[in-house]
């Protein structure tokens, strides 16, 4: 799996935190979004935690969750390490390189598994590896939430979002605006729950993993 596309620009502090103008704007709707979907105790994967400022603010916020972030991108390893030294959070467990298309998942159960902005700066096939890796990994009845820009069938797409896919398809024809449909089919066994409307012509997609032995 090739490195993800940036799409902005990262500010570099004096150690390796990078700052991300978009992880700024958005953390606390998507905390806001998160906290009556999460569970109130339990452990929460990140996958693709980018700069790990996500993992920050949501395990500051949310004490009872212990959160596990992962990255594949070197720099961005070294800034959620460097976030997670400096911010000193008891409930943020040490970053961990992972490609998902290629290395060992860690084990879990996890109660949920969260994924922000990856699925349109990943080739599909990395997409279809994190939506398998989810639901491995998730206990019966976890959550997997899932946020960014989505077609949906039945509306017309955001002019932001047509121009959005097609910047990420000049810059690799792989990558773009996922459909949501497409998106639910390579999720099964993941059953959907809901899906929010968020800032920007963004979604939270919020799929369960049902319990052994329920079939669709």
């Amino acid at each position: 799996m090739a490195i993800p596309v940036r799409l902005e620009e990262t500010a570099r502090g004096e150690d390796d935190r990078r700052s991300s103008p978009s992880a700024a704007r958005n953390r606390q709707d998507i905390l806001d979004a998160l906290r009556p979907r999460l569970p109130a105790t339990g452990a929460v994967l990140e996958i693709a935690s980018g700069t790990g400022e996500h993992a920050v603010h949501f395990a500051q916020a949310l004490p009872g969750l212990r959160f596990a972030p992962t990255e594949r991108d070197p720099e961005g390893l070294a800034s959620c390490v460097a976030w997670r030294r400096h911010a000193g959070i008891a409930n943020l467990a040490e970053p961990r390189a992972l490609d998902v298309e290629r290395d060992p998942w860690p084990a879990g159960p996890f109660d949920a598994v969260l994924a922000i902005n990856f699925l349109h700066i990943a080739p599909w096939s990395a997409c279809v590896a994190f939506l398998e890796g989810a639901s491995r990994v998730l206990r019966d009845g976890g959550v997997c939430c899932v946020y960014g820009a989505m077609f949906r069938s039945g509306r017309e797409p955001e002019p932001s979002n047509l121009a959005f896919d097609e910047r990420l398809r000049e810059c690799d024809p792989g990558l773009g605006v996922r459909h949501l449909d497409a998106v639910l089919d390579a999720a099964r066994p993941l059953r959907l729950v809901e899906v929010v409307d968020m800032p920007n012509n963004n979604v939270l997609v919020v799929l369960r993993r049902p319990a052994s032995g329920v079939s669709d």
